[in-house]
C-alpha cells in the first residue's frame, strides 16, 4: 500500500526534474544554515567585543592610551571606527595645528562605520534571496508533480490512487522543502537585521563620544 511507502523511497524514486528540484532546495537549505550559524557567531562576538572595548575606552586616560590597546580587540567593529577617527586626529596633531577640523574627523568616523556595516552585511542578501525564492522553487516542484499526477491519471484511464499518489507526494515534499529552506532564512534575516541596527546605533553613538574625547584632549 502507498501508506507504507517511506519519504526516502519517494525521494529516491522521484523522476529527474522533481529530484533536481528537491536536491536544489536541500543544497540551498544547507548553505543557508551554514551562513546563519556563521553570522550568528560573528554578530554575537561583535556585540561582546564592542562592550569590552567601550568599557576600556571610557575608563582610559586618553586616546593615545586606547590606541595602544586596540590589538586586544582585533575583530571589534568599534575598533575599526576608532582607528579611522584616530588616524585623522593624529594627522591633524602632527601637522602642528591642533584639532581644528572637526568635520574631517566626523567624515573619517563615518567611513569607519560604513566599512564595518559593509562587513556585517555580507551574505545577508543570500538569506533574503533564500527566503524569497525557495517557496517558488518548491511551488514549481509542486505544480510539476500535479501535472505528472494528471498525466499518470490519463495514462491509467481510471481514477486510480496508485497512479496519482507518488507524483502528488513528490509535489508535497517539494513544497515542504521550499518552506523548510525559506522560513529559517526569513527569521534569521529579520533577527540579524535587528542586531545590525543595534550595532550601527552603537557605532554612531561611539563616534560622538570619540569626538568629545578628541576635543577634550587635543582641542584648544
Amino acid at each position: 500500500m502507498f501508506a507504507q511507502i517511506s519519504i526516502w523511497e519517494l525521494v529516491s524514486n522521484a523522476k529527474p526534474l522533481p529530484a533536481a528540484v528537491m536536491l536544489l532546495l536541500v543544497m540551498i537549505s544547507i548553505l543557508s544554515g551554514t551562513i546563519i550559524f556563521a553570522k550568528w557567531k560573528a554578530l554575537k562576538k561583535a556585540m561582546a567585543d564592542n562592550k569590552g572595548f567601550l568599557r576600556s575606552f571610557r575608563t582610559s586616560a586618553g586616546l593615545p592610551t586606547v590606541a595602544g590597546q586596540v590589538s586586544q580587540h582585533p575583530l571589534c567593529p568599534l575598533v575599526s571606527v576608532f582607528e579611522f577617527g584616530y588616524e585623522e586626529v593624529d594627522r591633524q596633531i602632527r601637522a602642528g595645528r591642533g584639532l581644528r577640523n572637526r568635520g574631517s574627523v566626523e567624515r573619517a568616523l563615518q567611513l569607519g562605520i560604513s566599512e564595518e556595516m559593509t562587513k556585517l552585511d555580507r551574505n545577508m542578501n543570500w538569506l533574503a534571496t533564500t527566503a524569497n525564492i525557495s517557496p517558488f522553487i518548491g511551488l514549481f516542484g509542486t505544480v510539476w508533480g500535479i501535472i505528472d499526477a494528471f498525466s499518470a491519471l490519463a495514462t491509467s484511464g481510471s481514477a486510480n490512487i496508485r497512479a496519482v499518489a507518488p507524483p502528488i507526494a513528490e509535489a508535497l515534499i517539494a513544497t515542504a522543502l521550499g518552506l523548510f529552506a525559506a522560513i529559517p532564512a526569513a527569521v534569521a534575516y529579520n533577527y540579524f537585521g535587528h542586531q545590525m541596527k543595534e550595532i550601527a546605533t552603537r557605532m554612531e553613538d561611539f563616534s560622538l563620544e570619540f569626538i568629545n574625547a578628541a576635543e577634550r584632549h587635543f582641542g584648544e
